[in-house]
């Protein structure tokens, strides 16, 4: 396996990362804005506020796109592990 071969798995490992974190990521902004505007309309300054539905919100995100993330991560595997054989020669 060439240094080419390792830089490439190594970038696409952290352009995965991103990628799959991006849904939940987009979730949680998208609702504290939300909550934000919302605190600021009513002048309610609690910072416990925002915690309940951020944390539901980001469940609700985790339930739909698992199933992508499973395969992008299991798509990811797959190359890898094909990959191993090519170490040796």
């Amino acid at each position: 396996m060439t240094a080419e071969t390792l830089i490439r798995l190594a970038r696409e490992a952290l352009y995965l990362a991103v990628l799959v974190s991006l849904p939940i990521i987009v979730a949680a902004l998208v609702i504290g804005v939300v909550v934000g505007v919302l605190q600021a309309a009513t002048q309610v300054q609690e910072p416990t506020v925002p915690f309940l539905p951020k944390l539901v919100v980001v469940l609700l995100a985790l339930a739909a796109f698992s199933p992508w993330i499973g395969a992008q991560l299991l798509r990811f595997t797959r190359v890898v592990l094909e990959a191993i054989p090519q170490i040796s020669a």
